[in-house]
């Protein structure tokens, strides 16, 4: 739902009804992840997508419906269905998407949402989306991190419920992970009959790009388009400004290891962060590779270079102390091998393999790949 939150945030503080449909569990090849959201707005509007476009009209019309009726309805799509080729879902994917009203009245918590979402701060939306007692479906939780108070949490029907869904949600807020969970009708936990949608939005993913250097204008691009907090760190500070990298979200002078370090002790570093190095010189790409590789939790870590200085680092690093298992975790040369040349066909390079490392991919032609196009489906 955050990509579609600001027109929603519109309708909803105009005391419209809105009708919202959202992807919460998808198998094999479906085209768009859990949590992805189409919205019905009160004068007929369509904004987002829950397919992009294969079952989007049946989306539509349902969205419709349930507003007329105020009756939420969970619909699966796909070819295990009789009209799946009515709907258009011939691309061999299926997806259950949920769609509800959004209102001032329905879902009263909605601006506090918003207004972590907007500010960053951690917070995820539990709501039932099957029970055997109709009057559960579209219940919702808020959940916030421990420690954080939320006298607007909202219930889901009982306090066993909400208490075993609030743990679970906030483990996958932890990890920043959308999910639909499953209990019993009261929320035991070796149950069946129950299943809540936990959507979870934490802040955006970091990439820390380190070397200010063209590529980096060019990695710092293409990882806010793929949805990182970019920060550019150099300790050279004729070289580390902001109108060098207009994409970053934030440029720090500061000695790339020093400043590694500082952000993994306050605590705002975490398993979905990448790294890429770029400094092209031992004496700030070895410390800083150093810290890195020794970090538990980092999703990536890239250094650019020729094999030849890839040889050089390893060795530094070795000497540094590093162990085989944490020199494995190095990607380097960094990036898959498309014949890159210029900064920005790098920058691809390099997202191709993070994206890759993500979700399992092998970097291969998909026309010379027998399988499923989208790792991870089931």
């Amino acid at each position: 739902m955050r990509d579609v939150l600001p027109e929603l945030m519109q309708w909803w503080r105009a005391g419209e009804s809105v009708g919202v449909g959202t992807v919460v569990a998808t198998f094999r090849s479906a085209p768009r992840p859990a949590g992805a959201s189409m919205l019905v707005g009160p004068g007929g509007e369509a904004v987002g997508s829950v397919s992009g476009g294969c079952v989007e009209g049946a989306v539509y019309e349902l969205g419709q419906e349930v507003v007329s009726s105020g009756h939420p309805v969970l619909q699966r799509y796909g070819v295990s269905d009789d009209d799946a080729f009515a709907v258009g879902l011939t691309c061999g994917g299926i997806l259950d998407v949920f769609v509800e009203t959004v209102s001032q009245e329905t879902f009263p918590e909605l601006g506090a949402v918003a207004d972590d979402v907007e500010a960053g701060r951690p917070v995820a939306v539990a709501t039932v989306i099957e029970h055997p007692d109709p009057a559960w479906l579209g219940r919702r939780l808020v959940v916030r991190p421990e420690g954080v108070d939320a006298p607007d949490a909202g219930s889901l029907g009982s306090p066993r419920a909400d208490g075993a869904v609030t743990d679970d949600a906030r483990g996958l807020l932890d990890v920043g992970r959308t999910e639909t969970l499953t209990y019993g009708p009261d929320g035991e936990r070796r149950g069946e009959g129950m299943r809540v949608f936990v959507s979870a939005y934490a802040p955006r993913p970091r990439m820390l790009v380190f070397g200010a250097i063209d590529f980096a204008a060019a990695v710092a691009h293409v990882g806010t388009f793929l949805g990182y907090r970019v920060t550019v760190c150099d300790a050279r500070p004729v070289f580390a400004t902001a109108s060098r990298f207009p994409a970053a979200d934030e440029v720090v002078v500061e000695w790339p290891h020093k400043y590694l370090e500082g952000e993994a002790d306050a605590g705002r570093i975490d398993g979905r962060t990448v790294v890429c190095v770029l400094t092209h010189d031992p004496k700030f790409d070895v410390p800083v590779l150093e810290a890195a590789l020794r970090l538990p939790e980092v999703a990536y870590v890239g250094a650019m270079g020729s094999r030849r200085t890839h040889d050089d680092r390893v060795e530094r690093l070795r000497e540094a102390g590093l162990t085989d298992a944490e020199l494995a975790r190095l990607s380097s040369p960094i990036g898959l091998d498309l014949g890159a040349r210029t900064p920005e066909e790098t920058a691809v390079s390099i997202a191709a393999e993070i994206v890759a490392l993500r979700w399992g991919g092998g970097g291969q032609r998909l026309q010379e790949v027998v399988g499923p196009i989208h790792h991870g489906s089931s």
